[in-house]
């Protein structure tokens, strides 16, 4: 009796105990977050006021949305390199555009058009033609970097009228992006954790041909992510031109690879099957506060890139040591 008593209370503490190992990495996310604001707090003060981070805000915006279609696709074991050239394509399309005399409005419709081109011509070659992401990525990053330049002979357009760079404000005390990529995010986790399309995008991951081999359409459910990666492209190409009020083929210039940082600080695997979007967005976050703290305190562009380095690191070492084998 007292054993079955004991198995009983036993069983809601090992499920917790199993559930709370899966979240292992997000704790350490945390943590270093909270640590990192502490110290902040200690050693500049007004870093954490939230008018000063209100205002630092509107540089993560861009990063964040770009990183949920990233997490989608390296869940699958895929990875696209090229949505900084697709910024910069869209951005100087969008430039381009408005000053041939077209509506601020249509120009936006055809750097949204360009970035949904840009996106399905990766996934029609990675998905079809069967191409490894890396190296279908890795062409169309310099082929799209190539245009932009080419069409824009290097030049910036700026003189946006303000209702378009009205965009990139607030709404009602809250930043407009901000806004839109709580409504993506939203819908991502949704999508991805209450869905057979996101059960499917795991499976994918851990065993692409298996799954192939059981009737889920891996090519579509492909050409999908990475159409997705090329339209969120096009729309923070939008929001970087209305925030900055130019527009040039410099523009999204190593965004890739600080994208895919975010991703896998976030705890995604590169290896497939394995991520959250709430992982990725603390990812974001620690790696946005990284920056600007070191940025705000140092004033040392190249420490920034050393530190992010070293914290993607520590937070990969951190998650390899906690995490309990058979659970990686």
């Amino acid at each position: 009796m007292t054993d079955a008593s004991d198995d009983t209370l036993a069983a809601p503490r090992r499920r917790f105990l199993e559930n709370g190992f899966l979240f292992w990495h997000e704790f350490v996310l945390v943590a270093l977050l909270a640590g990192l604001l502490i110290y902040a707090a200690r050693v500049e003060p007004v870093f954490t006021r939230t008018k000063t981070q209100l205002n630092l805000s509107t540089h993560i915006w861009e990063l964040a949305i770009l990183a949920l279609p990233m997490t989608l696709i390296i869940i699958t074991s895929g990875i696209d390199l090229s949505v900084g050239s697709t910024m910069a394509l869209c951005a100087v399309v969008l430039g381009m555009s408005f000053r041939a005399g077209t509506p601020i409005a249509l120009a936006c419709v055809f750097a949204a058009i360009t970035g949904l081109g840009c996106g399905v011509l990766n996934g029609i070659f990675i998905a079809c033609v069967r191409v490894h992401p890396l190296i279908v990525t890795l062409a169309t990053l310099s082929a799209y970097r190539g245009l932009a330049e080419g069409i824009s002979h290097g030049e910036a357009i700026s003189r946006f009228p303000p209702a378009f760079t009205q965009i990139s404000g607030n709404l009602a005390g809250l930043p407009i992006p901000g806004l839109l990529f709580a409504l993506f995010a939203l819908v991502t986790a949704i999508a991805l954790g209450k869905t057979p399309t996101g059960r499917a995008i795991y499976a994918m991951g851990f065993n692409e041909t298996a799954c192939r081999f059981s009737g889920i359409a891996t090519n579509k459910i492909k050409l999908i992510l990475y159409t997705l990666a090329g339209l969120a492209a096009s729309l923070t190409a939008i929001l970087f031109a209305a925030r900055r009020n130019t527009a040039n083929a410099a523009v999204g210039d190593g965004m890739e690879l600080d994208v895919i940082t975010a991703v896998v600080l976030g705890g995604t695997s590169i290896f497939g099957g394995r991520g959250r979007v709430i992982g990725t967005i603390l990812g974001v976050l620690l790696i946005h506060e990284t920056r600007e703290f070191v940025s705000w305190h140092w004033q040392n562009d190249v420490l920034i890139q050393v530190v992010v380095g070293v914290l993607l690191i520590l937070s990969v070492l951190l998650n390899t040591l906690l995490t309990p084998r058979g659970r990686e």
